[in-house]
């Protein structure tokens, strides 16, 4: 059975990797634009994710740092968090600088007989190919533009601003920092004892440059000895759900089906969770002794849709709902989320979802 992945993308070589490891032929094709690395771009891993690359891909240990605590703030209580996630015992998710994951898994693909890497091919070209499924992670290509373009979108106006910052050593910095402030969403994500990630999502209209950026990281900055902050990297934010996931044996995947705000982390997990789904469907056919074909495509999506685009509409109303509470000079709504958050068995709701998504 022969698979073609558009696309060259994190999780285009995630997916070849699991695809791999079934001994499919495996045609990753390569974008002739040449990639720009941004070493200032970190993911989020929640722990049953980390645990899924660990024992089903690759061990990614050695390349993660990991967090075992979150403390969320707002505005108006920032010297007190309105949430706080605890787990002392092990970690709450893990935080991994995008190009060494990008690189390792890459370095891994290469050594894998069934992956192939190929120049990009046209649609027709594709065609004459045979393949058994196709998969497209480009949204640039013309499958994508032909196939997949009815979609539910939602442009922020803001742009997300990330880079690292260089502090004094912190024994144990293992805590995550998520500040909602009057300008937007501000995470400090530790990757190091001496490093951490920042990503700011600042409304467009604020006009913020860069040097006021590095102005607002250092007023919002919760216990860190700043020494150096690195170059920052700029990218508009937007949201998109996919209507129809797959048309024939084409199937859209990745940021294609669903794209959503990054405040909470969520975007690799949501397609993390989708390769392990569609990972069980192949599994299925192949044992079955099935053709891997237009079927699997319908599986995924009945599988997958509702509970995909309820997951991103929910991160949505967590944005809206701190954005509203900004516009107001009461703290009653920070007040109301602080009583519900120690709450042991809501909290503990919030954590097993976003640690392992939605399962209705």
């Amino acid at each position: 059975m022969k698979v073609c992945i558009i696309g060259n993308g994190l999780v285009s070589l995630t997916l070849a990797n699991v695809l791999g490891k079934k001994e499919l032929l495996v045609d990753i094709l390569v974008d002739k634009k040449k990639i720009i690395i941004d070493k200032t771009r970190t993911l989020g891993i929640s722990k049953s994710n980390v645990d899924y690359f660990n024992s089903k891909i690759q061990k990614i240990d050695d390349i993660s740092w990991k967090i075992k605590n979150i403390k969320i703030f707002t505005e108006k209580t920032s010297h007190e968090e309105i949430i706080k996630f605890n787990n002392s015992s092990e970690q709450i998710f893990s935080i991994v600088k995008n190009y060494e994951l990008q690189k390792k898994i890459k370095n891994n693909l290469s050594k894998n007989k069934f992956i192939s890497f190929k120049k990009m091919m046209t649609w027709k070209e594709i065609s004459k190919q045979r393949y058994d499924l196709i998969v497209s992670c480009n949204s640039n290509h013309e499958i994508t533009k032909k196939f997949f373009y009815k979609k539910i979108s939602k442009n922020y106006n803001s742009n997300a601003f990330t880079t690292i910052i260089n502090h004094k050593k912190i024994i144990d910095n293992n805590t995550a920092f998520q500040n909602f402030t009057k300008y937007g969403p501000i995470a400090f994500l530790p990757i190091s004892d001496t490093k951490t990630s920042v990503v700011y999502s600042l409304k467009s209209k604020d006009k913020k440059e860069i040097e006021d950026v590095k102005k607002l990281i250092k007023k919002y900055n919760p216990i860190y000895t700043i020494t150096k902050i690195d170059n920052i990297s700029r990218f508009k934010l937007k949201s998109s759900n996919l209507r129809k996931y797959y048309k024939d044996n084409i199937l859209a995947f990745g940021d294609l089906l669903h794209k959503i705000h990054p405040l909470a982390g969520q975007g690799f997990n949501m397609s993390l969770r989708d390769i392990k789904i569609l990972s069980e469907l192949i599994d299925e056919r192949i044992n079955l002794g099935l053709a891997i074909d237009t079927s699997v495509c319908k599986e995924f999506q009945k599988k997958t849709q509702d509970k995909n685009y309820l997951f991103s509409t929910s991160i949505d109303w967590i944005y809206e709902f701190f954005t509203l509470e900004a516009k107001f000079k009461s703290k009653i709504l920070s007040k109301s989320i602080n009583v519900i958050g120690k709450n042991k068995i809501i909290n503990s709701f919030f954590k097993k979802i976003a640690d392992n998504g939605l399962r209705i």
